[in-house]
């Protein structure tokens, strides 16, 4: 018979978990008592606080349960990978809500910013209890490429929550800037399932040189979205007055500063992936 493992709920990181679920699904009843809304920030938002409290609560059933010991995946790598993406999650929802649905009078809404707060902070708390404890940086995901591809994906996450379809079908360039922030995603998704799931000896060839070629490429593509996506965005089009929220060209700005961000993230990624293959490997 399996036997449970109270003791990870009475440890801090259990008891952090606990708050987690606690927090987000908080989040979830309040903001959902309002009403429904077709944008897709609050579409975004509402995604956040379900994953959130769905994953925690799966992480703490699985290791009450000592099944996280069976499963065919690093479960320190998928632990950590998620404690920092809820983080982001988390901290973006507590901005992204308030801007745009709450008011003076909308004690519900700002209820629900405030407690998306604390569940950020406790998410943060996670990360920096699991990243600064003795012995529990073990896998990629918990190194600082593996971070930076989270980031990554949460930044491109991010700029799909703003794009209008209607403006990008008029100009080429910005389906090919789609195409680049599509690409970039997946192929950053897929090196973290393959980290997850313990497949990277698939590869013949060195992983780390893989990615360094990867992050290249990357790199380079956003810098070509970095110049075309402002260019066909905002030639001839200026802000509306008045712009009734959510408004569209607020979205554009979103996608325009989303993406020198993500360039940045890849090009740290890259010169960390460059120091990595070129000059650790060549000094061991």
């Amino acid at each position: 018979m399996q036997s449970l493992d109270v003791r990870s709920l009475t440890q801090p990181l259990g008891i952090i978990r606990m708050v987690e679920v606690v927090l987000t699904c908080i989040c979830f009843g309040l903001v959902a008592s309002t009403g429904h809304n077709d944008s897709t920030h609050w579409a975004w938002c509402m995604f956040t606080w379900c994953f959130c409290c769905f994953f925690s609560l799966f992480i703490l059933i699985m290791e009450f349960t000592r099944f996280s010991a069976k499963v065919p995946i690093s479960w320190d790598d998928f632990t950590t990978a998620f404690a920092m993406l809820a983080t982001l999650m988390c901290f973006t929802s507590s901005i992204i809500y308030p801007s745009f649905f709450t008011c003076a009078t909308c004690y519900r809404q700002i209820s629900a910013t405030v407690v998306s707060l604390f569940g950020f902070g406790v998410y943060a708390g996670e990360v920096a209890l699991t990243r600064f404890r003795p012995g529990e940086i073990s896998g990629f995901l918990s190194t600082v490429p593996g971070l930076l591809k989270i980031l990554e994906t949460f930044v491109a996450c991010i700029i799909f929550t703003s794009l209008d379809p209607t403006k990008i079908s008029e100009y080429p360039g910005l389906q090919w800037c789609v195409a680049v922030y599509s690409l970039c995603f997946i192929f950053a998704l897929v090196i973290i399932i393959l980290t997850v799931g313990q497949l990277l000896s698939v590869f013949s060839i060195s992983f780390d040189k893989l990615l360094t070629v990867y992050n290249v490429l990357a790199s380079m593509m956003y810098m070509t979205a970095v110049v075309i996506w402002p260019l066909y965005s905002f030639q001839n089009n200026s802000r509306p007055i008045p712009c009734k929220l959510p408004c569209p060209w607020d979205n554009l700005v979103v996608v325009t500063f989303m993406t020198v961000i993500n360039l940045a993230v890849y090009i740290l990624d890259t010169v960390y992936s460059i120091k990595v293959v070129f000059f650790t490997q060549d000094q061991e």
